[in-house]
């Protein structure tokens, strides 16, 4: 048998990196900087360090866990590696678990220090589901509808810290803002747990999908999508104009409609568009939010 590679720092640092899927950092850091940044209209330190935060502990601390916690049911899932999610080898399992409390410390710290109590529980709410959506004894994940639900905060919560730590005046156009990431979260959730329909059953873990099959978790999402669509058409001008960019998510799905729980782990080339998608459509939103800094000026 061959022995395991040696543990450097190299290898370690790229083990943390994988684990963290580089390619969903943007889906943290933005909305948090996005809702910071049009509250304040400033460039401070505690944007840049908001930033920094939701762009790698906050993702090591949430996607590291989840790796840890489901290292069993990894190893069976021949989807999981790259952009998927790191298969951690369990000498890994300790650093990684002290990597994410360690890495998010400081940062935590200094935004405590910083904040309003308000802010305080936004954040620690935020830190709870990013914990124990993965972690035992709640394991959100494995909680049919819960699971949707707790990874959509996981994004939108982000965005919710910024406008309380920035003390952003609440309106009913914001809230609807709110609602429509909310949903795309909960859309995104269930539409990637199709692919896994198979997997997870075969490791007893529940979820949207296994709890309710593949082809209704597919229609779940076409409709969250729409519905998203539908709150951005309450917001203020020019966020109208945000429900286009539902459109390309319901093309994604559309073809999956009557997928087969047997047949499920073919919407994972569905879900590997859906991961560009996101920049796409993460383009589209900077562009109307720098339409609204100038008419809001």
């Amino acid at each position: 048998m061959t022995a395991p590679a040696a543990l450097t720092p190299g290898r370690v640092l790229r083990e943390l990196f994988v684990s963290s899927r580089p390619v969903s950092w943007i889906n943290t850091a933005f909305p948090f900087a996005a809702a910071y940044l049009l509250t304040t209209r400033t460039i401070d330190a505690t944007l840049i360090i908001g930033i920094l935060f939701f762009l790698v502990p906050y993702n090591l601390a949430m996607y590291g866990v989840n790796d840890v916690f489901d290292y069993e049911s990894d190893l069976r899932n021949p989807r999981k590696g790259g952009t998927h999610g790191a298969v951690l080898a369990k000498r890994m399992h300790p650093i990684t678990l002290w990597a994410s409390a360690l890495s998010c410390l400081p940062f935590v710290v200094y935004l405590v220090i910083i904040g309003s109590p308000l802010s305080w529980l936004v954040l620690a709410l935020s830190l709870f589901f990013v914990v124990f959506y993965s972690a035992p004894p709640l394991r959100l994940k494995e909680r049919p509808f819960a699971d949707s639900m707790t990874s959509s905060i996981h994004f939108f919560s982000p965005a919710v810290y910024g406008l309380v730590l920035a003390g952003a005046v609440w309106t009913p156009q914001l809230v609807f803002v709110l609602i429509a990431f909310a949903l795309w979260g909960i859309a995104s959730h269930a539409f990637g747990a199709v692919q896994d329909v198979e997997a997870d059953r075969a490791a007893d873990i529940s979820s949207i999908a296994t709890a309710r099959g593949a082809r209704w978790t597919v229609r779940f999402a076409l409709v969250a999508y729409a519905l998203a669509g539908v709150a951005m058409l309450f917001t203020a001008w020019p966020g109208p104009l945000a429900a286009v960019l539902v459109v390309p998510y319901l093309v994604v799905c559309w073809p999956y409609r009557n997928v087969t729980d047997a047949e499920s782990d073919s919407a994972t080339a569905g879900w590997n568009r859906f991961l560009w998608l996101n920049q796409i459509a993460g383009f589209g939103t900077t562009m109307l939010l720098i339409w609204w800094w100038f008419l809001s000026a």
